[in-house]
């Protein structure tokens, strides 16, 4: 009697476990299929072009690094002025879209723009075979070349004599990218490589201060810093780091909004507009 009811005992023990482990495994089943389901969602959503929804709210992001000037850059009354901002607020407005601008880090560009952050890149962005695997661009809109700025009187005449000396650049900026196209000429720096600064401002100021003896950057931000500096206190060598051109970038999946932008930039330079703004910050 015993032994039948030990062994009762024990079936039913076994059954129980049984029935758990099967609610266990249905309840496993059920959370991979909602994670499979959520994840195909966000790649859904990941490939789709944003056009309708910024269409329908009305307003369109912008990142840009609020320093580089006279391209985007904060004046006096801390509001963020510059050449590509007047060309997108002229761009936008066309379309009857809200221009919202967002400051960024930008090392974090390209990761900013595709989480979802902001809209689009524009802010002296330069074209590279690197950057076109991570992002969609716009036709050319600007040319430009990264020159080497150093203080008058400075003994560095060629990129030859760079050797030796502390060369400092933007961190993430297509100044370092130029740079690196040379990486013997680099390795001869002091140091070994480029000295960087998270601003372009930070690294003149450095140069001001004789802690480094030259700065590379953006031929139109190197002028601009210069021509509010002083020109007599800084020299820009003949041979510079190769000529470059920006673009405008967009997730990759944004087809409708890079033509729309392509269109409207086409349109402004037929009717002048682009001649217009060109002229307030870079004169004729």
């Amino acid at each position: 009697m015993r032994k039948r009811l030990k062994t009762a005992v024990i079936l039913m023990l076994v059954l129980i476990l049984g029935m758990i482990s099967l609610a266990g495994c249905s309840n496993e089943a059920a959370k991979q299929e909602t994670l499979e389901k959520e994840t195909s969602q966000q790649e859904s959503a990941a490939q789709e072009d944003s056009f309708e929804k910024i269409k329908a709210k009305g307003k369109i992001v912008m990142g840009l690094d609020d320093t580089f000037a006279p391209m985007g850059f904060r004046d006096e009354n801390n509001e963020i002025v510059g050449f590509d901002v007047d060309l997108a607020n002229e761009v936008f407005k066309r379309n009857d879209l809200e221009l919202i601008l967002q400051p960024i880090d930008w090392t974090m560009k390209e990761a900013e723009l595709n989480a979802g952050n902001i809209d689009m890149i524009w802010n002296a962005y330069t074209i590279t075979e690197e950057r076109k695997e991570k992002v969609a661009f716009t036709k050319p809109y600007l040319d430009n070349r990264q020159v080497i700025v150093t203080l008058e009187g400075s003994d560095i005449k060629s990129k030859s004599d760079l050797a030796g000396k502390k060369v400092a650049a933007q961190t993430g900026s297509s100044a370092v990218d130029a740079m690196n196209t040379e990486p013997e000429l680099v390795k001869s720096f002091d140091g070994g490589e480029p000295v960087l600064f998270d601003t372009n401002n930070e690294a003149f100021m450095d140069l001001e201060a004789k802690r480094v003896d030259a700065v590379v950057a953006d031929e139109v931000l190197a002028r601009y810093y210069i021509k509010q500096k002083g020109a007599d206190k800084y020299t820009i060598l003949d041979e510079d780091f190769g000529d470059e051109e920006y673009g405008i970038g967009f997730r990759k999946q944004d087809k409708k909004l890079l033509e729309m932008v392509d269109k409207t930039l086409d349109d402004m330079r037929k009717d002048g507009s682009y001649d217009l703004i060109y002229q307030k910050w870079f004169g004729k």
